[in-house]
């Protein structure tokens, strides 16, 4: 009789153990499935822009065109996706191609639709407020809130590198080599100084002359920060998921 109730508990606690794995596997998968279908919507939705819009001018054309060349990387990463995680660098890598198909309908002077969400940063990040024309170290950068002539590179802003750059219009995108190393110049500590300090809507501390100064000095901003990706959290769920999900963003050539 002893040894029928051991082998009857040994049976409870294998059937147990096994269902909770089988429980704990079928939860993994649905959320893969979930988190996969979640970056092809963006990624779809990103490709619609792109395919349906056409720049007019210099800024538009080099928006769209960051906005295809993020289209190709998403599309990309989605072959690959294996992992919940994998799933949301695609959903990141659509999300920052549909801002920049945003700047191009600004610049073409069109509806831009519904505020997208902060990405990586952005808020932290500051918008440009203002138009800046510095020489740094001989070569001359422009900075502007619009598009312009001088003016045709588009960045939504966010983290380079460890460090905040501001969202606005570039002479010339001079982020880009930090984004591919890593890691920036000492020249580019001057370049923030020079292109960002005292101006309106960027943190001090982004434009201070030590990166590691950001993430200290900048502790008022962080709530601010921190209150903006609130927002951004309603306008994901809210202006997203309606807007984007259902039927406005639709109208938008997709």
């Amino acid at each position: 009789m002893t040894t029928t109730i051991v082998l009857l508990v040994l049976l409870v606690l294998v059937g147990a153990v096994w269902y909770s794995a089988r429980s704990a596997a079928e939860k993994r998968r649905r959320e893969l499935e979930d988190a996969q279908a979640e970056a092809r919507r963006w990624v779809e939705r990103l490709g619609g822009q792109v395919m349906n819009l056409t720049g007019t001018d210099v800024a538009s054309q080099q928006a769209l065109a960051d906005a295809s060349e993020r289209f190709t990387a998403a599309g990309s990463q989605m072959e690959q996706a294996r992992t919940v995680e994998q799933c949301r660098l695609v959903t990141q890598t659509a999300m920052e191609g549909l801002y920049y198909a945003r700047a191009a309908r600004v610049a073409m002077g069109l509806d831009p639709g519904p505020e997208l969400p902060d990405l990586t940063g952005q808020s932290r990040a500051g918008k440009v407020s203002e138009e800046r024309d510095v020489t740094v170290e001989g070569h001359r950068y422009v900075a502007s809130p619009q598009p312009g002539a001088h003016t045709p590179h588009y960045y939504p802003g966010g983290v380079v590198a460890g460090r905040p750059v501001p969202q606005g219009w570039y002479s010339e995108p001079w982020w880009k080599p930090a984004l591919v190393a890593g890691a920036w110049g000492f020249g580019s500590m001057l370049l923030f100084s020079a292109m960002f300090s005292g101006m309106v809507g960027v943190p001090a501390a982004v434009a201070a002359e030590d990166p590691g100064d950001v993430g200290g000095d900048d502790g008022g901003d962080g709530g601010d920060a921190g209150g903006d990706s609130g927002d951004a959290g309603g306008d994901y769920g809210g202006d997203f998921g309606g807007d984007y999900g259902g039927g406005d963003f639709g109208g938008f050539d997709i």
